[in-house]
């Protein structure tokens, strides 16, 4: 699968190329920020994910066929080797090309995110998504007020409205909601792997979030024996959007020393 990509800096900056992968319902522009900052030094690549984007749909949404689409955008490149920075389910993505490809990993930084099975805490916001009467909305205001009566937060419904799209004059989802949908115990879940990887680890996560809890920290490095853990305070979920200026100084201290 031929991944929609768009690209930062120089291509030849003599280090490893940044790959960064977004989160569930997202997309390549919620990094754009954070891209544009580390292009000055950096080869920057940041993919739409399968049923995300502009990138093609399919049925299958489990995380190795995720990492396979990664490592063949890699090799379309001629990438040799990256850095991956996943958020959320971007992170599984990357901690699975990481465990199945760890040749091709130069690092691993993962965003609050823990390579194991979560609860399913999205089946209001999926209600939400699949109960809105794309056929009757005008403008994305009004799908707006349509998803506040079940979703109260307006940061939540303007990051889930970037995948609205009015296309030959009607409304529709840009992702793949029907497949992420049927498909989300798998990626709540994270996929057995009796490997490790054993380059440098970095595991960001949000003070104000549950997403990395102490008790995954066995899990962690379980499979990521080398791996770092670093807390950002007064970050929640979104750590890189709520915290950009410490995110970067974090981030670009692992790319350095290999140490955050």
């Amino acid at each position: 699968m031929k991944l929609h990509y768009r690209e930062y800096g120089n291509p030849i900056t003599g280090k490893p190329a940044l790959v960064l992968l977004h989160g569930l319902f997202g997309s390549a522009i919620n990094w754009h920020t954070i891209a544009k900052q580390l292009a000055d030094e950096h080869h920057v690549v940041v993919p739409d994910l399968r049923n995300h984007g502009q990138s093609p749909h399919d049925d299958d949404v489990s995380y190795p066929s995720m990492a396979g689409d990664v490592l063949e955008l890699l090799d379309e490149l001629r990438i040799e080797q990256a850095c991956l920075v996943g958020h959320s389910m971007g992170a599984k993505v990357a901690m699975c090309l990481a465990l199945e490809h760890g040749e091709r990993v130069a690092g691993l930084v993962s965003v609050d995110m823990a390579p194991v099975r979560y609860p399913d805490h999205f089946s209001e916001i999926f209600a939400a998504l699949e109960s809105l009467p794309l056929s009757d909305i005008e403008d994305r205001r009004q799908a707006d007020e349509l998803l506040a009566d079940s979703l109260e937060s307006p940061m939540l419904r303007g990051y889930l409205l970037q995948n609205l799209e009015k296309k030959d004059g009607r409304w529709r989802w840009r992702m793949n909601l029907p497949a992420l949908s049927a498909g989300r115990q798998t990626l709540f879940d994270f996929p057995e792997c009796g490997t490790q990887y054993l380059g440098p680890a970095l595991f960001i996560y949000g003070g104000n979030s549950d997403y990395v809890k102490p008790e995954y920290s066995p899990a962690i490095h379980q499979y990521f024996p080398y791996a770092r853990e670093r807390a950002i305070a007064g970050a929640g979920h979104w750590v890189y959007a709520e915290q950009p200026d410490t995110f970067i100084d974090v981030l670009t201290g692992f790319f350095q020393q290999g140490t955050a």
